[in-house]
């Protein structure tokens, strides 16, 4: 029965065709757990249960990237705190096992004590989009990248009077040669390899353009949406995307430019016992981040003076090359920091 002056946690266990819920009490206590369609109509519904039950002070959801996108979007728009639970609690699994009711419940249990959950990142339609753009851009250049492969693969094994005419060309210019290729007809084994070498090279070719087209708007939107990023020694417009990507559109996300490195993994983590002191390499973090901030490290060792000037003084302090350049990573990952808060925060800017 409904409680006005209840309050209760939601948690939620996200799949592609049903999501399960569950409803705790301030205690804890399980007040109700079923399962509910992943469309418009059940995530109206399922906000309508929970406040069944009384206040619904926040919903933990997992996966709020994935399948728990939509639903995320729905309670934000409903003014419901969303929490992005981003692990399960491995103990309990091995311990009770699995199943889609009692990990909504745990879920629920990690958003009413603040633990293994973050404010799920604001899902709006540009942040969205870029995400949609950078996917099929990076699927664009991996197809690219085999057709070339296999083009170059099988130019090696060709008759020496078909191959001579291709011997000491590049990627780009062995796609175009094969690609302007006359089969001819019939059926004979030197047409048939021509057809075959054409066929690589023009969808090389058209994946190479596809690229282009999809770079260009990448480009136009991470301009609009983080021209402070951009501005930044480095910050193309990939990485510009990854960095923004990573962090959300809500900053309210990153406490600090500390938790920001941390996100991207470029924070050190203690790794000390006993009379040993010492820090390690962080290996989690969002990768694709991370390898933005390698990517703006390597250029500015490349062209920018200052960089040098600091990559030397590290090393000179007895750190070496790869070294500093995980320090360096840690000082553009607090620069960034700043140039994202700064956009998100700009007027007209969710």
């Amino acid at each position: 029965m409904a409680d006005g002056c209840r309050v209760v946690t939601g948690g939620v266990d996200t799949h592609k065709d049903a999501h399960a819920a569950a409803v705790l009490d301030a205690a804890g206590a399980l007040l109700g757990a079923r399962p509910f369609p992943a469309d418009a109509g059940g995530y109206a519904s399922m906000l309508a249960w929970m406040r069944g039950f009384g206040e619904v002070s926040a919903v933990g959801v997992e996966g709020t990237g994935g399948y728990g996108a939509g639903l995320a979007r729905a309670l934000a728009l409903a003014g419901v705190p969303v929490l992005e639970v981003v692990s399960p609690d491995r103990s309990e699994r091995r311990r009770r096992g699995k199943d889609d009711g009692f990990d909504a419940v745990q879920a629920a249990r990690a958003a009413l004590a603040g633990a293994r959950c973050a404010p799920a990142k604001s899902r709006g339609l540009e942040a969205e989009a870029l995400g949609a753009l950078e996917a099929a851009y990076e699927g664009a250049v991996k197809a690219r990248t085999a057709a070339l492969n296999a083009l170059q693969a099988r130019v090696v094994s060709l008759p020496e009077g078909m191959r001579a005419p291709l011997r000491g060309m590049g990627s780009s210019e062995l796609a175009r040669a094969c690609a302007s290729m006359r089969p001819g007809a019939g059926a004979t084994p030197e047409a048939s390899l021509r057809a075959a070498l054409r066929s690589l090279a023009r969808r090389a070719l058209a994946l190479e353009k596809e690229a282009g087209d999809l770079e260009a708007r990448i480009d136009a939107l991470t301009e609009k949406l983080v021209p402070s990023v951009r501005a930044l020694v480095g910050a193309g417009p990939h990485v510009a995307a990854r960095l923004l990507l990573a962090a959300g559109a809500n900053v309210s996300r990153l406490r600090s430019e500390a938790s920001f490195s941390m996100l991207c993994g470029a924070s050190p983590v203690p790794a000390s016992s006993g009379r040993t002191s010492r820090h390690r390499l962080s290996r989690g973090g969002d990768r694709r981040a991370n390898s933005a901030l390698y990517t703006m490290a390597i250029t500015r060792m490349a062209h920018d003076e200052r960089t040098r000037a600091y990559v030397a003084r590290r090393m000179s302090e007895g750190k070496t090359k790869r070294e500093a350049i995980r320090c360096l990573k840690r000082y553009i990952a607090r620069e960034a920091y700043h140039a994202i808060v700064r956009d998100m925060e700009a007027p007209g800017m969710a």
